[in-house]
């Protein structure tokens, strides 16, 4: 990961079908903060920025998640649930891991 680098992620749903997103690296500050564009390359419209930060709690971690720039309010309900749903399995790692 570096500033000006892209990534392309494949979404796999629970029925089998697949979104790719794409974008590039905007700030990349190991271990507190990554900001990204997010863009479904299937669609037209405007690009996204997704900020993930990481703030220490005592012996713990908060994964704070800012998607901006969403066009519209179909489309933030569908990245609410995706997020949550990718925090949900984060914990379930980490518990799996401790």
């Amino acid at each position: 990961m570096r500033v000006g680098g892209s990534y392309r992620i494949a979404n796999q749903f629970p029925d089998g079908s697949v979104i790719w997103i794409g974008g590039i690296f905007e700030v990349v500050e190991p271990p507190h903060r990554l900001t990204y564009t997010w863009k479904l390359e299937s669609r037209n419209g405007p690009v996204e920025r997704v900020t993930v930060c990481f703030e220490a709690q005592g012996l713990e971690t908060e994964v704070v998640i800012t998607h901006e720039r969403i066009p519209d309010d179909a489309a933030r309900t569908s990245h609410e649930s995706g997020w949550n749903g990718c925090l949900d399995s984060l914990v379930r790692y980490a518990e799996q891991s401790g």
